[in-house]
């Protein structure tokens, strides 16, 4: 599946372009990783370039199963397509259920606080429910641990309600909240 999301410009805001990741996103990926924060929150940690190579495995891998859908997000540069890499935003299908999948995402340090997170996931949610919903998708859920505040906004911003805590378990070491979005979820 060869698949391009486009998330337009805001006065504050610049385009982003969402494609799956290809083997020229290596460096910009460990670059990213290189940041304490994103290592705190994602994993698995991407380090050197076999890392990143890895890692780029693990998501061509996932296209092609149809389990793991990942973007990589670009700041857009006056529609003409991609710039810098600005985070990433994945569709996991997690279970045999057709019904539910889990979202995640991460932002790289020089794009945090510019809405880049809730507007990417925002552009997979509506792709996921337009593309799956033949397959009998119906509800999106997104997970983070609970004191992961900024996960927390992102999920609000993109219209995820807060539905529960969940208890720790792998691979989160502390409680998490489970966020939902449902396909009828007003705009």
């Amino acid at each position: 599946m060869n698949v391009t999301l486009r998330v337009d410009a805001t006065p504050s805001a610049s385009a982003l372009f969402l494609r799956p990741w290809n083997d020229g996103d290596v460096e910009p990926l460990v670059e990213a990783y290189r940041d304490p924060t994103l290592r705190r929150w994602a994993g698995p940690p991407v380090e050197s370039i076999e890392d990143a190579v890895e890692w780029l495995e693990l998501q061509r891998c996932g296209w092609a199963t149809g389990e793991r859908l990942s973007f990589a997000v670009h700041e857009g540069h006056s529609g003409t397509g991609e710039g810098r890499l600005a985070g990433n935003v994945v569709m996991k299908r997690t279970g045999p259920s057709h019904e539910s999948a889990e979202v995640g995402y991460w932002t790289a340090a020089h794009a945090r606080g510019q809405g880049v997170a809730p507007r990417a996931l925002e552009a997979l949610t509506s792709w996921a429910f337009d593309v799956f919903a033949g397959v009998g998708l119906k509800r999106l859920d997104l997970l983070h641990q609970v004191d992961n505040l900024a996960s927390c906004r992102v999920a609000e911003k993109a219209r995820y309600g807060f539905h529960q805590v969940l208890p720790a378990r792998p691979p989160f070491p502390r409680d998490g909240h489970l966020h939902i979005r449902r396909a009828d979820t007003p705009a």
